[in-house]
């Protein structure tokens, strides 16, 4: 074998060796065994949300009302509701409500939040003290009554709970972000952008927001368990989904009356909501142990 081969081969199994800190963390994500318990839960009600029309034995919406209050057994595997409805095919059908609510009203809190802090911590002056302001009017309210207030105001309905939710939520965002630009922008290196005649937005999108995404994502996964809860509050109240959508928290409602009589109609539902919203927990902890270098020994 010629000397150049053997070049080729060595440069080609250092390639292999480097690794950058994506891979590196995502090595080290999988050896903490919580978070991918906890990834390994959300995957699974990902794939039940997708797969939901394929698996489910009924139709969510149909009803049969001598079989109202059935017990689990090998026709109905989780029962069926006080309407004759199958338990385990609202339940299929439900986890596709919960993680779209989770999912997009978080990305939407993270998209203006993430713009709102960049602005305040980068411009400063007057939009910093005029963000900020609006920031603390939002945090003085508790989340779950200002989500209530505002679908009170736009009108009980699933959409209308998605931007309650991703509203009250912008703040933690926009804090968020805000604390990471005020630390990025005194480095040396966006100094050295400016003086050499970087505009501010190049700033902003190739330095300040790509090493800002750390705590974003991080916050985010956590707040997406945050978010099906409240979904799963407003539901309960009666002002998310309506029926017949086969939304957790109105399901638990509709059942409320029912939880001696038929407890599966109660615990099903709440089991959903306890290992969705754990599943992101640890994930979302796993991820913070990963790329908050504090975490690291």
């Amino acid at each position: 074998m010629s000397q150049a081969s053997l070049n080729v081969n060595s440069e080609a199994a250092s390639a292999e060796k480097v690794s950058g800190p994506w891979r590196d963390a995502w090595k080290a994500f999988r050896r903490n065994k919580t978070a991918m318990l906890g990834l390994g839960i959300i995957v699974f009600f990902i794939l039940i949300a997708l797969l939901a029309p394929f698996i489910a034995p009924y139709d969510y919406k149909e009803q049969v009302l001598m079989d109202r209050l059935k017990a689990p057994s090998a026709a109905h595997w989780f029962g069926t509701d006080d309407l004759g409805r199958d338990m385990f095919t609202r339940i299929l059908y439900g986890a596709r409500i919960s993680l779209w609510v989770g999912f997009f009203s978080v990305i939407g809190s993270i998209i203006v939040g993430t713009l709102l802090g960049v602005l305040a911590g980068y411009y400063g002056r007057w939009i910093d003290m005029l963000i900020s302001r609006l920031f603390d009017i939002l945090l003085a309210f508790p989340s779950i009554l200002l989500a209530i207030a505002i679908v009170a105001i736009l009108g009980p309905s699933l959409q209308n709970a998605l931007y309650a939710i991703a509203i009250v939520n912008i703040p933690t965002y926009g804090r968020l972000v805000r604390a990471k630009v005020l630390s990025l922008k005194s480095e040396e290196y966006i100094t050295a952008a400016r003086a050499i005649g970087m505009k501010n937005t190049r700033i902003l999108l190739t330095h300040i927001l790509p090493n800002s995404l750390t705590p974003i994502i991080v916050q985010g996964t956590l707040g997406i368990a945050t978010a099906i809860i409240e979904a799963a509050a407003l539901g309960f109240l009666g002002l998310g989904a309506q029926p017949p959508e086969p939304e957790w928290g109105k399901m638990l409602s509709d059942s409320r009356q029912f939880i001696q009589k038929a407890p599966w109609t109660v615990v099903f539902p709440g089991l959903s909501i306890m290992l969705t919203v754990l599943g992101f927990n640890l994930m979302g902890d796993g991820l913070r142990d990963v790329l908050d270098p504090r975490m690291k020994n």
